[in-house]
């Protein structure tokens, strides 16, 4: 009979003290329109794994793209001015 072990880096992967702090959740949320611009170039580029791109396709990848620069300039903005101390 073999017995089942757990590892107790997974058991404690998921207590109460390993949740994100404030600080952390913060910075998610204030990298969320990065992360959704990325996806959304992600899911524009898997759309034409299968297939020849379209113009339309093209076109569609091409906004992506750009969504994502304006999202990754904006948050590199934010944080220059924060570093900054946010004043001009």
């Amino acid at each position: 009979m073999s017995h089942i072990v757990t590892v107790q880096d997974a058991v404690t992967a998921f207590a109460d003290f390993m949740e994100p702090t404030a600080a952390e959740l913060d910075a998610i949320e204030l990298e969320m329109p990065a992360i959704l611009a990325d996806v959304d170039l992600l899911d524009a580029q898997i759309i034409t794994l299968d297939r020849t791109a379209t113009e339309l396709d093209a076109r569609r990848i091409r906004r992506a793209r750009r969504r994502v620069l304006a999202a990754r300039r904006a948050l590199a903005n934010h944080a220059a001015d924060t570093h900054r101390g946010g004043a001009a």
